[in-house]
């Protein structure tokens, strides 16, 4: 991931104090960045893959959970966020998120149009979604240093 994009990603989401990135794989260079600047990250892939330090990790997925009567690593979630996400996790990670009454924010893989109401904020070489429900407090969002105009 280019630095630039990897500091805008992390300038959105650092006025969090929870986040949950969902399909961590092997570039878990965001949840490393976001708690360096000490937000509290936990990374959720459905196969196992070792994370910096201060980062944690749970085996989870987020299809399974969005049905699920437990929320798990969500629950305690300001935002939950995912890269390159493909179409078909979507709808389930905003599930997950709007039931955890956290953001979701997320990026495709780069030819999909997403499958959720979203708005978009432009990022050096990528959209950023957000998606339209579960939205915490957009102006607080707005007003934090760092964060680009809606």
């Amino acid at each position: 991931m280019k630095k630039s994009l990897r500091d805008a990603l992390v300038g959105q989401l650092s006025g969090y104090d929870r986040a949950v990135e969902v399909g961590v794989g092997r570039e878990p260079s965001v949840a490393a960045a976001l708690a360096a600047r000490g937000v509290d990250v936990v990374a959720v892939d459905v196969h196992d893959f070792p994370v910096p330090d201060g980062v944690s990790f749970v085996r989870d997925d987020v299809f399974a959970r969005a049905d699920a009567a437990d929320l798990g690593p969500y629950a305690a979630a300001e935002v939950v966020y995912a890269l390159n996400v493909p179409v078909e996790l979507h709808r389930p990670a905003a599930e997950v998120a709007r039931r955890a009454d956290a953001d979701f924010l997320f990026t495709t893989l780069g030819y999909d149009e997403p499958s959720v109401p979203v708005s978009r904020e432009s990022l050096p070489g990528e959209t950023l979604y957000v998606a339209e429900r579960g939205r915490r407090d957009q102006r607080a969002r707005r007003d934090s240093p760092g964060r680009s105009q809606e």
